[in-house]
């Protein structure tokens, strides 16, 4: 009778060890699904900023004869986040294409022709446009990007994590322009 006890007590601590792991690898694998639905959301807009570029860059040539390191720096942020297939990599990236945006277009100032040519005009727009969708999508993207790093932390699954090579991921930044309102910085 003792053995039989024994035997069901042990099955079911089984069923419910392996049901542990079952719902723990579920979770693992939701959190990582979801950062990519949303990193799949976000990159759309990214691309096409980053598909802007060219155009912005080949406007401002024309008058911006003292800006040529930024201009080139612009042009290498296109190139290697559309050569890029890693997530991570793409999101720094497009963090570090925002920031040198940013610079672009606060030295564009300095440039009373450029500001007043159309074409310029429409990319500005365009582009100002795209990163209002950004920063829509950024909130949710980031989100998921949390509750996967967290979740990858946390205990127990960090152990099933670190064995089934989950590393964390890169959050979307926000660039001090986009900080900052009606001239106050937060």
């Amino acid at each position: 009778m003792n053995q039989t006890v024994a035997i069901i007590l042990l099955i079911l601590l089984g069923v419910v060890v392996i049901s542990f792991l079952i719902n723990l690898y579920n979770k693992l694998v939701m959190l990582k699904f979801n950062v990519d639905k949303a990193y799949g959301n976000i990159d759309v807009v990214l691309k096409q900023r980053a598909d802007e570029i060219p155009n912005l860059v080949t406007v401002a040539k024309h008058f911006m004869n003292y800006e040529e390191k930024l201009l080139t720096r612009l042009t290498e942020l296109r190139t290697f986040y559309n050569n890029s297939t890693d997530a991570n990599k793409r999101t720094e990236i497009a963090n570090e294409t925002s920031k040198a945006l940013s610079s672009f277009f606060a030295v564009s100032e300095n440039y009373p022709e450029l500001k007043s040519n159309n074409n310029f005009l429409e990319l500005q727009k365009r582009i100002s446009d795209l990163e209002n969708k950004i920063a829509d999508r950024r909130e949710f993207f980031n989100d998921s990007v949390n509750l996967y790093n967290i979740g990858i932390h946390e205990f127990p699954n960090v152990m099933l994590a670190k064995m089934l090579g989950y590393k964390d991921k890169t959050l979307l930044e926000i660039t001090n322009e986009e900080k900052q309102y009606d001239g106050v910085q937060f």
